[in-house]
C-alpha cells in the first residue's frame, strides 16, 4: 500500500511550512487487536515506517500484539527509535515488546498515560477500542483546556472514525463543543500527509490559557 523505502526528501514538495525539527516524538494510540481487515495492520506498519523516515521517535503503549506490535516492528525494522510505556500488570501477561529502544514499566494506567504525554510532542489515534478512545480523548481535552499545546489527530482509515467525527460536529451544533475547539481535532485519511500536518500545525493560544502551563 505504501512504500517502505526511504524517500530522497522527507518533506513533500507541495506541503508549505513542513519543518521536521518541530516534532521529535509522536505518541500513537492504537488497538491491541489487528482488527478484521488487513488495511488496519498495513496502515499501522506504514505509520511506523513513515515516522522512521521522518526521523521522528515513536511513543506508544509498549505492547507486542495487534496494531501496536505491527507498528513498532515496522518502525524498528527500518532503523527507527521506539519508546514503549506499559503497566506492570500487562508485562505480567507477557504482552510487552522486549525489543524496543526503551521500555518504561509503570505501576498504573494513569501513570502510563501521563508519561506517554510527557514524552511526546503530538498525538495520533489509529483504529482501536475503548482504551484508544480514552487515551486520545484525554489528551485532546488537555489541549482544549490549555494544559498542553500539542496537536491531536485521528488517522481515519477505512472510514473508521467517520462516526466519531460526525459526533464531534453534532456536539458543536448542539452547543457542547465550541467551534474553535473543534479545530483542535485534526483528521486525515493518509498517514504520510497526517504526519506532515502535525509537523507544521500550530495550536492557537486562547485567552483562557494565559497563565496556565502550555508545555
Amino acid at each position: 500500500m505504501w512504500s517502505n523505502r526511504l524517500q530522497s526528501s522527507p518533506a513533500p514538495l507541495n506541503y508549505v511550512g513542513y519543518n521536521p525539527t518541530m516534532i521529535k516524538r509522536v505518541c500513537v494510540f492504537c488497538g491491541s487487536s489487528p482488527g478484521t481487515k488487513p488495511v488496519y495492520t498495513q496502515t499501522a506498519q506504514a505509520v511506523g515506517r513513515i515516522l522512521c523516515q521522518r526521523g521522528i521517535e515513536l511513543v506508544y503503549g509498549g505492547g507486542n500484539v495487534g496494531l501496536m506490535g505491527a507498528m513498532a516492528d515496522a518502525c524498528l525494522s527500518d532503523g527507527g527509535r521506539v519508546i514503549g510505556v506499559i503497566p506492570q500488570a500487562m508485562v505480567d501477561r507477557e504482552v510487552a515488546h522486549t525489543g524496543l529502544t526503551k521500555l518504561h514499566i509503570v505501576t498504573s494506567m494513569h501513570e502510563r498515560k501521563a508519561l506517554m504525554a510527557d514524552l511526546s510532542d503530538a498525538f495520533v489515534a489509529l483504529p482501536g477500542g475503548f482504551g484508544t478512545w480514552d487515551e486520545f480523548c484525554e489528551v485532546l481535552t488537555w489541549s482544549q483546556l490549555g494544559i498542553q499545546r500539542k496537536a491531536c489527530a485521528l488517522l481515519n482509515i477505512n472510514g473508521y472514525y467517520d462516526s466519531f467525527l460526525q459526533m464531534t460536529d453534532l456536539a458543536v451544533s448542539e452547543g457542547f463543543v465550541r467551534a474553535s475547539n473543534r479545530e483542535l481535532l485534526i483528521a486525515d485519511t493518509d498517514p504520510a500527509r497526517l504526519i506532515d500536518r502535525l509537523s507544521s500545525y500550530s495550536i492557537p493560544v486562547a485567552e483562557k490559557w494565559i497563565g496556565r502551563s502550555t508545555r
